[in-house]
């Protein structure tokens, strides 16, 4: 198979019935997993990702091609053959202590992982310790902090200063968002990089490690 658009633009559409028998049929074809992984549905979360940034895309629609992705790639899993889903990188993401809010950080789980991420999700809620020992057990290249309350700001750049006091930040970039959250604060607490969006999250975390 040398045209994977229309499974990339099956993934975009959310239509997960036509996405399916694409996939399937490419396969009776002899198109090879890993082809079918990288050019036509990792190609086309990146699409869903730029269109959610800039606002053509919304939650819901960025949710279908997410789960499409999800279900996609179960039937494609059995196929690959071991190190051929090579994974972009590693991730650990939680939301600070005090804060409960987690659906922000879920679709920054989503789509970070629907571009070939390998997340850590500790949840909400996340205490500096906790983050320590997950950077120490999985060795990310990347952590990411989420904050959905000002108040829980403060415990952001907390946790900032203690993984910068006790890991080598030469080899982790640490990634924030959330609503009250912006480049500013980021740049002052001593973050390498602010997402806006989920979006934005998945392809500024490709970036950091290019």
């Amino acid at each position: 198979m040398s045209d994977f658009t229309p499974i990339t633009e099956a993934l975009i559409a959310g239509d997960m019935d036509t996405l399916t028998g694409l996939v399937k049929a490419a396969l009776d074809q002899g198109t090879s997993a890993s082809d079918i992984l990288s050019q036509g549905l990792i190609k086309g979360m990146g699409i869903v990702g730029e269109r959610m940034e800039t606002g053509e895309m919304f939650i819901p629609e960025v949710l279908m091609s997410a789960h499409c992705m999800g279900t996609a790639v179960e039937t494609l899993s059995p196929l690959l053959a071991e190190g051929e889903a090579s994974s972009a990188g590693r991730v650990v993401i939680g939301t600070v202590k005090g804060d409960l809010h987690d659906i922000g950080k879920n679709l920054v789980v989503m789509m970070m992982e629907s571009v070939g991420f390998e997340v850590t999700d500790l949840g909400v809620d996340v205490d500096t310790d906790t983050f320590l020992k997950a950077i120490e057990e999985h060795k990310p290249q990347i952590v990411g902090l989420s904050a959905l309350l000002t108040t829980t700001m403060p415990m952001m750049r907390d946790t900032v200063e203690k993984i910068s006091e006790t890991v080598d930040r030469s080899a982790l970039k640490i990634m924030v968002g959330g609503a009250p959250v912006d480049q500013a604060f980021a740049d002052e607490i001593g973050a390498d990089a602010y997402a806006s969006d989920a979006g934005s999250a998945s392809k500024l975390a490709k970036a950091l490690l290019n």
